[in-house]
């Protein structure tokens, strides 16, 4: 059985700085996988909770057969998630009216067991975010499991132990061809979009 860190790495994009590197690069090149009840790394279908009072679950939801912009973080953060915040506020504004309708953001909190949906709901209007930006609570153990499924976790379990290890990068996935990478949350807003852009891209079509 393959392991998850097997698994992100056949199916993870990484991109890092300006430049990309496909770490499967046959995989453009490959059929359309079939939708599965979970995504390429096992993500849990847990249930959770919106900042608008919306119970949700995670993968039926809100990454089924949908492009999402995924990141982590905690609304007491006063150190890399303000500015990744605002970082991602740029990003919106320039995907403009896609967000919510054919790509999709979500934040998840790091630690569910300070924030509520109410803390949540505060930190998104504290930062302006706009409509089609999802923050996301829910049970401490569903939240450790989308974590690890999402690859936002350290092999040495003493740097895991570190909250600020774990907000630095974005998810991206484009679920229904089964394309998963990563960006630095704090790139410059242009090439997280190009990122996005990147996973966007539909396979070409195959010839007869």
């Amino acid at each position: 059985m393959k392991t998850r860190r097997t698994l992100i790495a056949a199916g993870a994009v990484s991109l890092v700085g300006m430049g990309a590197a496909l770490l499967n690069p046959t995989a453009r090149n490959a059929p359309p996988a079939p939708v599965r009840r979970q995504g390429p790394e096992g993500i849990p279908n847990v249930q959770l909770k919106t900042h608008t009072g919306a119970t949700v679950r995670f993968y039926d939801d809100l990454v089924h057969d949908k492009l999402v912009v995924i990141n982590m973080m905690y609304a007491n953060c006063n150190n890399t998630c303000p500015p990744m915040t605002q970082n991602l506020v740029q990003v919106q504004q320039l995907l403009g009216d896609r967000v919510g309708k054919d790509i999709f953001m979500y934040s998840i909190t790091l630690k569910p067991e300070q924030d509520s949906a109410e803390d949540l709901a505060h930190y998104a209007r504290l930062n302006r975010v706009q409509p089609g930006w999802l923050f996301l609570t829910g049970a401490p153990p569903d939240i450790e499991r989308l974590r690890l499924a999402l690859g936002y976790y350290d092999p040495d379990p003493v740097e895991d132990k570190a909250d600020g290890r774990h907000v630095g990068m974005v998810r991206i996935g484009n679920d229904p061809f089964q394309r998963w990478g990563m960006a630095p949350a704090l790139a410059a807003p242009q090439q997280i979009v190009s990122a996005i852009m990147h996973l966007d891209r539909k396979l070409p079509a195959r010839p007869a």
